[in-house]
């Protein structure tokens, strides 16, 4: 069971590097297009080359190992049976927190293959914003999976809402100094 779980984790961490690092290529292909062509070119063909092997290669395999051993791991340790109890409650909203970093990292392939065919939809600056949404499914799911207690819902919601707020308070910040050099 222990090794199962060791696996699991590992796998998360794996993914959750692509997830981190994806977005940061996305946004570095994106400010591309402001270059001349021929280091355009160049840049392009690079960040496809890295995007297809960190997505490939690392981000998607974990993706679907984390995906078949989190079930292994849940019902080998009898979660299943108390999911619905409230001493299972936890794991009942980490569940829909994990459902919503699929889907996160369904948008991202979405943006993925956009960006292979250059096609580009967001700026950079939208990119850096997509950039930390990992961020908060990381928090939420290894607070809820550490702590196991729903808390409250509505402090740890409260909580990730205020956090969303400084994150994003640090983009606009982070832009203005951006445009001011």
């Amino acid at each position: 069971m222990l090794y199962l779980k060791a696996l699991h984790i590992i796998f998360v961490v794996t993914w959750f590097a692509g997830l981190f690092y994806m977005p940061r290529l996305f946004i570095y292909n994106t400010e591309a297009e402001e270059k001349d062509e021929v280091t355009r070119k160049v840049l392009h063909d690079q960040f496809t080359v890295m995007m297809k092997r960190l997505w490939f290669g690392i981000t998607w395999p974990s993706a679907i190992l984390t995906l078949i051993l989190g079930p292994v791991v849940m019902f080998t340790a009898n979660w299943d049976n108390v999911l619905f109890d409230e001493q299972g409650q936890w794991l009942l909203i980490k569940l829909f927190f994990v459902i919503g970093l699929y889907v996160y990292f369904f948008f991202l392939h979405r943006i993925f293959k956009q960006q292979v065919n250059l096609v580009f939809k967001y700026t950079s600056q939208q990119l850096r914003a997509w950039n930390e949404v990992a961020t908060v499914f990381l928090i939420a799911i290894v607070m809820l999976a550490t702590v196991k207690q729903s808390i409250s819902l509505v402090w740890g919601l409260a909580g990730l809402f205020i956090f969303i707020i400084v994150l994003m308070l640090a983009l606009k910040i982070y832009k203005k100094m951006r445009e001011k050099n």
